[in-house]
């Protein structure tokens, strides 16, 4: 019998969510929300039977729900998934993991001990670039990758201002936790290697400047909290030698919108690409995906060639959710590493705060 999935929470990514989980097999029966119409208008949109005002109603009017997935502000994640991990059910959590490390270690450790699958929505590496990169690390084509750049980087991306994603006690961060994709993307094509030490400087210089506002995001809210970073620039050594720099930004002075990680291995190095012409919104925005080698005493540029993917791998991440249920494929994350990535999202606060380098 196809797999029956609720979704907690009706913004806008529940499009890439049931699409990827109906991909996959799934059927999306429920549906909550509790904002006033909100459920209502996402069930009618997708096509979904189920919907209720809160997850208690939800998780009771549908007793035979297998999974949920959650689309919710970052404070809700950890609750969330440790309330619907214990009723029973498997768990798809939009990034980041959590507020911290702490609360992401509670959700890994319920995972194991109710025996339920527990993966977040690192859709970046469900793209067809980041997949073929992959392959060709895993085959030796790379040997091993001594370093890496991490880099998300707008000029005018601030997703409002007075809302939950500027108010550090609803999202955690700015910047550094909601764009922590490319690190994630960086660390995985690293082999997840454990952390040593982080530095790191956070910037707020245009974080109230609403010249650097985004074309997306939620409306500005009069009165509203604006104090988190709007730019983070770091540094991070592990213990296996390997190192990896990154940038991320909402708000900086840079030429455009930059979403990429490039590496340096023994026998190759790689990029992984995606350039918009304006922030967030672009449907000409270029992808890239190359591997440098050197043959015969030749400096030789291989260009990779995928299919097109104008959802960011949002859809094949979701489909990936219920696959890896099945067992009809392997995870393209794991808990253990959703844990590992909000170390090192924890140690770039710590040391921006304190002005000094972080032992993780």
């Amino acid at each position: 019998m196809p797999l029956k999935v609720g979704v907690i929470g009706a913004g806008w990514m529940v499009k890439y969510h049931a699409e990827g989980f109906r991909k996959a097999g799934a059927e999306i029966v429920a549906v909550a929300d509790p904002a006033p119409g909100a459920a209502e208008k996402a069930a009618k949109e997708w096509g979904i039977a189920g919907v209720f005002m809160s997850v208690e109603d939800m998780l009771a009017g549908v007793p035979d729900l297998d999974a949920v997935s959650i689309i919710v502000p970052n404070k809700f994640h950890a609750p969330l998934a440790l309330q619907c991990l214990r009723a029973g059910k498997h768990v798809f959590c939009e990034k980041p993991p959590g507020l911290n490390a702490g609360e992401v270690a509670e959700m890994v450790a319920v995972s194991k001990e109710v025996g339920k699958t527990l993966m977040f929505n690192f859709n970046n590496r469900a793209r067809p670039e980041s997949q073929a990169m992959k392959k060709y690390v895993e085959d030796g084509t790379c040997g091993k990758i001594n370093s890496a750049q991490a880099k998300w980087i707008r000029r005018t991306g601030i997703p409002g201002f007075g809302g939950w994603f500027t108010t550090k006690a609803m999202a955690g961060g700015g910047a550094t936790i909601d764009l922590l994709h490319m690190i994630d993307l960086a660390l995985y094509f690293m082999g997840y290697p454990e952390p040593a030490h982080v530095l790191a400087n956070t910037f707020n210089d245009h974080i109230t400047d609403p010249g650097f506002k985004g074309p997306w995001g939620i409306p500005d809210r009069v009165g509203g909290t604006t104090d988190v970073e709007n730019a983070v620039h770091g540094f991070v050594t592990f213990k296996t030698g390997q190192v990896l720099t990154l940038q991320v930004s909402w708000a900086e002075m840079v030429k455009r919108e930059e979403v990429s990680v490039v590496f340096q291995g023994t026998k190759a190095g790689g990029k992984v690409e995606r350039l918009f012409g304006r922030d967030g919104l672009d449907d000409t925005a270029i992808d890239t995906c190359e591997l440098y080698v050197q043959e015969n005493g030749n400096s030789v540029n291989r260009s990779i060639i995928t299919e097109a993917c104008e959802d960011m791998g949002r859809i094949n991440s979701a489909a990936n959710f219920i696959e890896t249920i099945n067992g009809k494929a392997a995870p393209f994350n794991t808990p253990e590493q959703a844990h590992k990535l909000m170390l090192i999202i924890d140690a770039l606060y710590e040391s921006a705060n304190t002005g000094a380098p972080v032992a993780v």
